[in-house]
């Protein structure tokens, strides 16, 4: 296959900000208008009236999952796997670290009437799956924090072994066989966790984007694409049965299907969009409070929203979620900027004093005939 130029990339793609802080928006209206808080004897949905269009909005999740499989691809180029780590935790680890510990102390100090916490369970939380040290999550939203973790993880290894992303499409069809040979047949937990086979479609689908989004033009592209995009609307329909039973919604799997196939369609054509007609600090600031927004809108709104009232309506909600909003841009402004820079230039002056660099030089780089998006350019890759 012959290799095909690459465009120089820019640093940022701007419409995925946008789609980013979308894609939250419709976690924050499954959690306040159909989800709640589930339990703990509280209101549980704080705008019933909503349910109907709401309950779907936990596709907000997957549809971050393809988004985050690009970024993920774009991180990667021109990173060793300590390079790509280093990366990755600055940006995810310091963060988190500090929405957790605000979450735990609000429910600690004004939660008591309906939420417990304790400092075991925000030790057990620091190693973000609290649940395999036999500590509930200190937000039930850190789940698809674990899967994000495992998904660096595999990327990692895969640039350890020389093969990401030299050999996407075997990865790809790999991955995909594993998935469905899981879901179909054997059904083994550990399997559903290791290799992320309940969203390894949209995840594939990020990958896939990422290579047309580098210049690749070909039939087998387009064909695993869509193979992808069929995996993951599979992996969201067969989610439903599991789902109606955890929340006693009843969902249409043909709207889920129309969203899955809209949503990607349109984070595809998102990397495809040069500009934006906003300021680019806006654009930027909804990007970057995306992360702290979603790590901070379940758990400690509801412990606001209840504080502010025993029945949420509408005004208590919106005045909530602009709180949430607020905060988030307060941690992404003040907080995670200074200790992510912080953390990531001491972990890569520790892994430089070990003889570790964090990006590949240029001379070393592979190029593989059957790919046509080597990892180059490794200069213009952002902390993403």
């Amino acid at each position: 296959m012959p290799i095909v130029p690459k465009q120089p990339a820019p640093t940022r793609v701007p419409v995925l900000d946008l789609l980013r802080l979308a894609a939250v928006g419709a976690v924050i209206l499954y959690h306040y208008g159909f989800w709640g808080v589930a339990s703990h004897g509280a209101q549980m949905v704080a705008m019933p009236y909503l349910a109907p269009v709401a309950q779907y909005g936990f596709l907000g999740v997957p549809v971050f999952f393809a988004i985050s499989g690009f970024v993920i691809a774009y991180s990667a180029e021109g990173r060793t796997p300590v390079g790509f780590a280093i990366a990755r935790f600055s940006r995810i680890y310091p963060t988190f670290v500090i929405c957790m510990t605000l979450t735990f102390l609000a429910t600690l100090l004004l939660g008591h009437a309906y939420f417990r916490a304790t400092w075991q369970q925000w030790f057990a939380n620091l190693f973000i799956a609290a649940p395999m040290l036999g500590q509930p999550y200190m937000d039930d939203a850190y789940w698809s924090l674990v899967i994000e973790v495992v998904f660096y993880g595999w990327v990692a290894l895969f640039l350890a072994w020389g093969i990401f992303p030299r050999r996407i499409d075997t990865i790809i069809v790999a991955w995909i066989a594993v998935t469905f040979a899981n879901e179909l047949t054997l059904d083994v937990p550990l399997f559903e966790k290791l290799f992320m086979a309940d969203d390894s479609g949209f995840f594939a689908v990020g990958l896939l984007i990422y290579e047309h989004y580098r210049g690749r033009r070909d039939t087998r592209l387009y064909s695993l694409l869509t193979l992808a995009m069929g995996t993951a609307t599979f992996q969201a329909v067969h989610k439903l049965e599991r789902l109606g039973v955890h929340t006693h919604g009843s969902f249409d799997p043909r709207v889920v299907t129309m969203i899955c196939i809209v949503s990607l369609g349109i984070v595809f054509a998102a990397t495809r969009i040069k500009t934006v007609p906003l300021p680019d600090s806006l654009v930027r600031a909804v990007g970057g409070i995306t992360y702290p927004l979603y790590l901070l809108h379940l758990q400690l709104g509801y412990v606001l929203l209840l504080l502010m009232t025993p029945v949420p309506d509408a005004l208590s909600t919106a005045l909530v979620v602009a709180g949430m909003v607020a905060l988030a841009w307060f941690v992404w402004c003040f907080l995670e900027s200074p200790t992510h820079n912080l953390v990531r230039d001491k972990l890569t002056m520790l892994a430089s004093r070990h003889g570790w660099p964090s990006r590949i030089r240029a001379h070393e780089t592979r190029v593989d005939p059957g790919h046509s998006t080597p990892a180059i350019e490794a200069g213009r890759i952002a902390n993403h």
